[in-house]
């Protein structure tokens, strides 16, 4: 039986990923796993998959064309990189049956930038150190369990058979980041070093991301940012840690971040707020929102809900 689908062009950057790497941060190994964590389990849900199953984290889109072998049932969900299945457009947000000879073809963003493509079971990739998590900069996971990107000529399978059509629930598809999207900030870490001006423009400015974003982090320029501490021990970087460096300009910490830092924090993004920062474009405006700890737990549990059964 032929392997399922081969990638005949790689676009700029097409992972496999998971829901991340846990339990070795403490041998320097990065947690990795979906930046739109949400997306990414809602194209999981569309097939019935275990919602953390192997997918494509697809970015940008870029001409990414992958050529089908078996016939199937995908899911797409995420950024809208105006895809198409034989010139025929797809709208994120939903299953599609596909059949051999068939072409996905990934274009350029029209809303977004990561788009998830699930395949029944999750992709057959393996498993290093507990996931099977792309992580470029490590080389570890990914299709061939080397770190690496899809390139042309590689060929993807899953275990599964296709499955039934679901839709997802009224109002549960993720919306993309438009100008203003606000993104909520757990205070804490080094917050009470910051001055009181640096505070006031922290949450009453905006700030619009920087080019200089990937999978370890988003640059966020706008005001100058000042902190009386002058030298820290370097700690532990939880995911959407706000790290400010010396030149006021804050990086926000993503999936593939590094394990300990030493510069000061303002606090951390939540899960939800990291999701969508991992789907804004460079130059889409952003403002940064307080929210208690009690406050971002609750919604996090509320978000983890709309997949229960």
């Amino acid at each position: 039986m032929s392997d399922g689908m081969v990638v005949k062009q790689a676009g700029p950057l097409a992972l496999v990923e998971d829901g991340g790497r846990f339990g070795v941060r403490h041998l320097g190994v990065t947690q990795g796993g979906a930046a739109d964590w949400i997306s990414f389990r809602w194209a999981n849900w569309l097939l019935g998959n275990p919602l953390d199953s192997a997918a494509l984290e697809i970015v940008m889109g870029g001409g990414l064309a992958l050529e089908v072998e078996r016939a199937t049932r995908l899911a797409l969900a995420g950024a809208d990189l105006a895809a198409t299945l034989d010139d025929a457009p797809l709208t994120p947000g939903t299953s599609f049956a596909v059949r051999p000879g068939q072409r996905l073809v990934f274009h350029q963003p029209r809303a977004g930038l990561r788009a998830y493509l699930a395949f029944p079971g999750g992709l057959t990739a393996p498993e290093v150190l507990g996931s099977r998590a792309c992580t470029v900069r490590e080389r570890l996971g990914g299709l061939n369990g080397d770190g690496q990107p899809l390139a042309v000529g590689d060929r993807l399978s899953w275990p599964g058979d296709a499955p039934a059509e679901r839709r997802l629930p009224e109002g549960a598809a993720p919306r993309m980041p438009s100008a203003g999207c606000r993104l909520a900030l757990v205070p804490g870490a080094q917050i009470a070093h910051f001055s009181g001006a640096s505070l006031y423009r922290t949450f009453n400015m905006a700030w619009r991301v920087d080019n200089r974003a990937d999978r370890m982090g988003v640059r966020l320029s706008g005001p100058v940012l000042r902190c009386a501490l002058r030298g820290m021990v370097s700690e532990g970087i939880p995911l959407g840690a706000v790290q400010v460096p010396a030149d006021g300009q804050p990086i926000v910490l993503l999936n593939d971040r590094q394990t300990i830092g030493g510069y000061p924090r303002l606090g951390a993004l939540t899960p939800s707020a990291c999701a969508s920062l991992a789907q804004c474009l460079p130059g889409t405006e952003v403002r940064l929102v307080a929210q208690g700890p009690d406050q971002a737990r609750e919604a996090h549990l509320r978000q983890l809900a709309a997949w229960k059964p």
